[in-house]
Parts: C-alpha cells; sequence; structure tokens
C-alpha cells in the first residue's frame, strides 16, 4: 500500500508538472508572456538609440524576461525598408508612423487589445486617450473605438525671426496675425533699384526653396476655414467655398503673393536661397518652421540672434496650428503584440514620455507634461499648440505634397490661374483617394 502510494503520487505530481507547464506554454501564445523570454525589436526614424536608452533599460529592469532592442532607418529609406521588411514577414514589432500615415498604412498595424490576459481593467480606452494626449493625436491615429498608436510628441509650426533685424527696424515684438505679418515683410523687405531681394522680410511663397512650404500652405488654408476633405475622408474639398468665401483659393493667393513682384507683399522668389539657410545666414528675417530647426540653426551659426514666436493666426481668439509628428504602433504580424503594446504604454506614460522629451528635446504630447514643459524658455510655446493642433486627412502624404508644390509653382509660373490651380490640385488628390478606395 505505501509503495502504491508512493507510486501514485509521483504520477499525480508528474501530471500537474506537465499541466503547469503546458499552460504557461500557452500563456506566450498570441503576444507573449510575463515569463516568457521575448525580445522586442523596434524600427525608427530620427531618433537615436539615446532617446530610448533610460526608457528600455528601466522597463527591462522591472520586466527581465523583455528586452528591446531598438534601430534607427535613415528618414529617406525608412518607409520603403519598413514596408518591404513587413511585406517579406521580417520587420519589427514595433515601428514609428507618421501622424499622416494611417490612411494608407492601418492594414499593416495592430491595433491595441481592449484587455490584457491577467489585467482586470481595460488596456487603454478611448477615454484614457481623450484624458492624457493632446486632440489632434486622437483624431490621426485612432478610428472610432481602435487605437492604432501613441504619440510619442507634437511639433507645430511656429516663426522664427531674426531679432536684430527686427530691432534695426523698430520693431518691438512679433506679428501675432497674418495682417500684421504683412506689415512686418513690408517693413523688413530691401529692394535694390533693379527689384532685386537685398533683404527678404520672410522666407515664403515658393515651394522648391522653402522648406515645409505644403505644411506652411496647409496650415494656411485650415486657419483660414478650408475643408480640407469632406465628412467621410472619401473626397477632397479644399476648392469648395465656405460660407460664400473661397477660403482654398484665398489661402494659396496669399502664399503666393510674397513672390509676386507686383505685389506689396514681395519679399522671396525662386532664386534666393535655401529657406532655412536664408535665415541662418541673415539674410531673411522670419521664417515659419518646427522646433527641431532650433537645434539645426545653432549649431550652424552659433551667434545669430534669433527668437521663435507663436504662428501667426488668421483668428488669435481661435488658434489653429499645424501638427507633424511621430507615434509608435505595433505590427499586424507580430508575434509579441500583446507584449510590445504593453511596453508603448510604458513608453508614452507620463514617466517614459519625461524620460523621451528630455533626450530628444520634443515638445510634448501629453497634457500633464505639457503643463511641465510650458515654460521651458524654447519649448514652451510649441508645448501650448500642441493643444490647439490641427491636421488633415492625408491619402498619401508624400504624393500630396508634391500636389502642393506643384499647386504653388502653377501659381508663380504662371501655368494656372488661382482657382484652376486649386482645382487641379484637388482633382489629383481624389485620383489618390479613389484609388486607394478600389484597392479596398
Amino acid at each position: 500500500m505505501d509503495k502504491n502510494r508512493i507510486y501514485y503520487i509521483l504520477i499525480g505530481g508528474i501530471v500537474i508538472l506537465v499541466l503547469v507547464t503546458v499552460v504557461l506554454v500557452l500563456r506566450g501564445f498570441g503576444g507573449g508572456t510575463s515569463g516568457q523570454r521575448i525580445s522586442l525589436t523596434f524600427w525608427g526614424v530620427f531618433d537615436n538609440r539615446n532617446a530610448f536608452e533610460k526608457i528600455v533599460a528601466d522597463y527591462h529592469n522591472a520586466n527581465p524576461n523583455i528586452t528591446v532592442n531598438y534601430k534607427v532607418i535613415p528618414f529617406e529609406d525608412y518607409e520603403r525598408t519598413l514596408l518591404n521588411a513587413l511585406a517579406a514577414g521580417t520587420g519589427p514589432d514595433i515601428v514609428m508612423v507618421h501622424n499622416t500615415w494611417l490612411p494608407k498604412h492601418d492594414d499593416k498595424l495592430k491595433p491595441a487589445p481592449p484587455t490584457l490576459p491577467n489585467e482586470k481593467d481595460p488596456f487603454f480606452t478611448i477615454k484614457d486617450y481623450q484624458d492624457q494626449f493632446v486632440d489632434v493625436a486622437l483624431k490621426d491615429l485612432t478610428v472610432a473605438k481602435d487605437i492604432y498608436a501613441f504619440p510619442l510628441y507634437v511639433d507645430t509650426l511656429a516663426l522664427f525671426y531674426n531679432k536684430d533685424l527686427f530691432n534695426n527696424a523698430g520693431l518691438t515684438r512679433p506679428p501675432q496675425t497674418w495682417e500684421e505679418f504683412n506689415a512686418y515683410v513690408e517693413t523688413l523687405t530691401k529692394l535694390d533699384g533693379s527689384g532685386n531681394i537685398v533683404k527678404a522680410g520672410a522666407a515664403i511663397g515658393t515651394a522648391k526653396n522653402v522648406n515645409r512650404s505644403s505644411d506652411i500652405l496647409g496650415a494656411l488654408m485650415i486657419q483660414s476655414g478650408t475643408q480640407m476633405t469632406n465628412s467621410t475622408n472619401r473626397a477632397a474639398t479644399f476648392s469648395n467655398p465656405v460660407g460664400g468665401e473661397r477660403v482654398g483659393e484665398r489661402s494659396l493667393e496669399y502664399y503666393t503673393n510674397f513672390a509676386d513682384p507686383k505685389s506689396r507683399a514681395y519679399t522671396w522668389n525662386d532664386n534666393q536661397n535655401y529657406s532655412v539657410d536664408s535665415f541662418i545666414q541673415g539674410n531673411s528675417a522670419m521664417m515659419v518652421n518646427y522646433s527641431h530647426e532650433i537645434s539645426v540653426i545653432k549649431s550652424k551659426s552659433s551667434r545669430l540672434n534669433f527668437a521663435v514666436a507663436p504662428m501667426p493666426q488668421v483668428n488669435i481668439g481661435d488658434a489653429k496650428n499645424y501638427a507633424d509628428y511621430w507615434g509608435v504602433a505595433v505590427s499586424n504580424k507580430s508575434p509579441n503584440y500583446l507584449e510590445a503594446w504593453k511596453f508603448l504604454r510604458y513608453l508614452t506614460s507620463k514617466d517614459g514620455s519625461i524620460d523621451y522629451l528630455n533626450a530628444t528635446g520634443r515638445p510634448s504630447a501629453r497634457k500633464d507634461v505639457i503643463a511641465l514643459q510650458k515654460n521651458d524658455l524654447e519649448l514652451g510655446l510649441f508645448a501650448l499648440q500642441a493643444l490647439t493642433a490641427k491636421s488633415w486627412y492625408q491619402i498619401d502624404n508624400r504624393a500630396i505634397d508634391g500636389i502642393f508644390a506643384d499647386m504653388v509653382d502653377d501659381v508663380n509660373f504662371k501655368r494656372l490661374s488661382i482657382r484652376d490651380a486649386v482645382r487641379n490640385a484637388e482633382s489629383r488628390v481624389n485620383v489618390l483617394m479613389q484609388n486607394k478606395q478600389l484597392d479596398e
């Protein structure tokens, strides 16, 4: 009897051990576990390893079984390299996505899970998203109740100005409205006797030699109330009148007037140096750009006496600032998507965001961190502008950037009228949207 009892006890112990092992293994399928060793691959752009070093180390200390390997890919190659890798089944678990990419790449991403195994509360709700991140991120990176990405930061266009040129012209503060901007341009622009530009009041009005020219034009359209697409995002509508006003056309006319020698606002043309270089060299009193240009300017001209002011507005009481930023998402082919999403939740938490933003010098997408950044001399205005940041539904951001550049050139080179240029651009964007719909 004693031998039989020992025998049955041993058999029972072995069975229990096998069952426990099976359960632990099964828990590892479909996204990883807290016990299984998992290596997450993370591809990004612009940010080097230092941007995530502390975050990854802290997360690994709290989750010893999880390793995150980050790889930076040059911007020019990033999208193509990523798409090729995903198609070949060799892509990363975690990817960086531009804020305009969801319309063309949502089918390659795995939305955040509603819940996680062994967690009673929801993983991350739309209400959580609304409470923690700025509005533009909710609009760009979620669809209905599906969360496709978390924002790492939110950058916006702002006004860079040369303080010495302002002081010499007796200008005591930067312009707050576009009407004031025009007056400043007239004051600051210097022409020689032949009408050649000696000193530009602002680097604005053309396409190829103005950095982020399509974004600036898009910002003017959005500020003026232009409806960039219809309510279902199935068609571009920026040529349509709003309240009886052809606001899209008026925005294009306003922008290109700065490159029209017959205009009082004439200050720029295609013969000028590249806008960022011209500003750094002191040959342009103003330019419109994003926060990352601050470090570029300082690295190239440490003595340039410049400052950054909020983006001029059509209506100060209804500020609209143009957003450009990157988020983090999970590939729909990741075998460890649950663990990937858990890491992203930490990465974009308050603590994770502070570490990332301190390492990169970027403005926050989190409301609680904006409260900490708002008094920062360099990032404060960008952080606050994120609260009023806007974007628009772009079916293919790179193609649309080229279409908007052509729209500007069509006017400046007298190929088309203002109205025809806007309608032609709208038609080209609609072709892109129709092609996408046929593929669905």
